[in-house]
């Protein structure tokens, strides 16, 4: 008989189809902070003149305007944006733009509470829980996504070491943003490209929750939800990238698909080995799922082939193999699914596998994998 605690994550409201900036005040006004912080992505900002908008918005209550984090959030940029916030007095901070952008305001959240200032301080930090961090949390966030990436809906947040080229997590219950808009008018700027090559992670995160070991009812109904919406709306974007129902409809299938991290349920290989390519080899996380989740699915499908049957049947495919499935949608959506397209050398594959070995969501998959050669082979496999 299974058995398992479900514990709903610190977010306070999830609001979608409204518009970004005018739900994003509101909350504010709402939550009652008197200096907003606005930590953004550049494409973002620079396409849509996003600092005199939000200046204009919160007047004498905007305390600063930053962008350019890098891809993976680089510790060094986390604890730069940190201190720029300390600095300006804020209480709050707004996150607009794509994963790295949230996932560092999320650990500066961290950082501002303990008064970390440099990497190496916020490094000391990683992979530490409660009740060794502080309760409370001084300065929180709210967050507008202009991706898929879901790092909005988590309470933990990835950082890297750019010196030992790892990817380190942070966790904290109150990590997660106090709000979440989901706009789908905000992602007309996203390069199309981005925006297909992160709905694949939200893709990931929904078959590796249904083909977990720690799958429970809450996890397989947001996850079967989440992959109808995904692979119906995904393909439509692709035709018709201004269809804003379609948008909103893979916003909310990534909503959905985090739901199972929300509530403990482990990932798989395909989330620890795209760890390790990110860290060590700078990989980008969604592509990451485009080049490992096929592999990872058929290694696994010798223990898990009925949770496979269940990934096939809500996206649309039954009786066909879950592996094959994901592999047509990558090429579907334009995105390549080789390794070798990914400035990926085979020399790497023993470092990656390494790092990748000793993940903690590796350490989960339905399948056990409990040597460094076997995520070799998957990577040949995905070469």
């Amino acid at each position: 008989m299974k058995h398992g605690i479900f514990r709903p994550s610190g977010q306070e409201t999830v609001i979608f189809a409204r518009p970004w900036l005018k739900a994003a005040i509101e909350e504010i006004d709402r939550i009652g902070a008197r200096r907003v912080f606005v930590l953004a992505s550049a494409t973002f900002a620079s396409k849509t003149e996003l600092e005199p908008l939000v200046q204009d918005a919160l007047g004498e209550r905007l305390g600063g305007f930053a962008m350019g984090i890098r891809a993976h959030s680089p510790r060094e940029d986390v604890v730069m944006a940190a201190n720029q916030v300390r600095e300006s007095g804020s209480d709050f901070i707004l996150a607009i733009g794509g994963g790295s952008v949230i996932e560092a305001a999320k650990i500066m959240q961290l950082c501002l509470a303990v008064g970390a200032e440099d990497a190496d301080q916020l490094g000391k930090l990683a992979h530490i829980r409660q009740p060794q961090l502080p309760a409370t949390l001084p300065v929180r966030m709210g967050a507008v996504p202009t991706t898929l990436s879901g790092a909005e809906f988590t309470y933990f947040g990835g950082a890297t070491d750019t010196v030992r080229k790892v990817k380190e997590a942070y966790i904290h219950p109150l990590m997660v943003p106090r709000f979440v808009v989901l706009d789908p008018a905000a992602t007309l700027h996203t390069p199309t490209d981005l925006w297909f090559s992160t709905g694949m992670p939200a893709v990931d995160h929904a078959i590796e929750a249904l083909c977990s070991t720690g799958a429970h009812p809450m996890s397989d109904a947001a996850s079967i939800q989440a992959l109808k919406l995904l692979a119906a709306s995904l393909p439509q974007t692709h035709d018709n990238p201004a269809d804003l129902d379609a948008r909103l409809d893979s916003l909310c299938g990534m909503w959905l698909a985090t739901m199972d991290l929300q509530s403990g349920v482990p990932m798989g290989a395909s989330h620890g080995i795209g760890h390790a390519l990110g860290g060590t080899a700078g990989v980008p996380h969604g592509v990451t799922s485009c080049l490992m989740l096929p592999w990872v699915l058929r290694w696994n499908k010798a223990v898990n082939a009925d949770r496979q049957f269940t990934v096939s049947a809500a996206m649309n495919e039954t009786g066909v193999d879950a592996g094959d499935i994901v592999a047509h949608l990558v090429q579907r959506l334009g995105l390549s699914g080789q390794l070798r397209n990914a400035n990926v050398s085979r020399e790497q594959f023993e470092e990656i596998a390494e790092h990748a070995l000793h993940d903690p969501w590796t350490q989960a998959n339905p399948r056990p994998i409990t040597s460094a050669s076997v995520i070799v082979e998957l990577l040949e496999s995905a070469w």
